[in-house]
């Protein structure tokens, strides 16, 4: 038992340690650009890259975030890791991004990342959160608000797509965490500021 725990929590440390690599951040500079967390809208994710970094460099941000969501929860499960520690995994590496060691604590907000842990959690409830997010997008226009409404609506997906309750617990959270750092979004939206994409 002792052995199990201590290979669970290497899991979600490494996990954490994965999420912390800034793709944004370690991209931009090795393409000779200037940090994403001082340009634009400061923020190190995809979206911000994409104002001045190029559709392709955006590209390459946004898919690495997504696989370092994915990875961590990959091998945890073939290490057969229950889902509750599955979960611990994607937020782990959800935590790492948005609090990376190796870059002064100050990362994205998590958007990516938290979608490539619910792909390998359960690839039909983060398929349903895609969907939704495009559905809203069609509709609005507007990314940020898509991808609220999809945080939003996961945890609602997971209690009938995840037998775990410690997991949907732990997707809660994360859910929780992204509308809170989406929260200068959520004034926009509000005030009827946010810009379309």
């Amino acid at each position: 038992m002792l052995e199990i725990l201590d290979l669970s929590l290497l899991v979600v440390a490494s996990a954490y340690l994965i999420g912390s690599l800034s793709s944004a951040i370690i991209l931009c500079k090795l393409a000779g650009l200037p940090d994403p967390r001082s340009q634009g809208s400061g923020n190190p994710g995809a979206t911000n890259v994409l104002r001045f970094g190029g559709k392709k460099l955006a590209a390459t941000v946004l898919l690495l975030d997504v696989v370092k969501g994915i990875l961590p929860v990959v091998i945890a499960r073939l290490l057969g890791l229950d889902m509750g520690w599955l979960a611990a995994t994607a937020f782990a590496a959800f935590l790492g991004h948005l609090y990376p060691m190796f870059f002064g604590f100050k990362g994205g907000k998590g958007v990516a990342t938290a979608f490539g842990g619910f792909i390998a959690l359960s690839p039909l409830m983060a398929g349903i959160s895609l969907l939704t997010w495009g559905l809203v997008f069609a509709i609005s226009r507007i990314s940020s608000l898509s991808a609220l409404t999809a945080a939003a609506l996961t945890p609602v997906y997971s209690l009938w797509l995840i037998d775990s309750i410690i997991a949907r617990g732990i997707i809660l959270m994360m859910a929780v965490m992204l509308l809170v750092r989406h929260r200068s979004n959520i004034k926009r939206l509000l005030s009827g500021n946010e810009g379309k994409s």
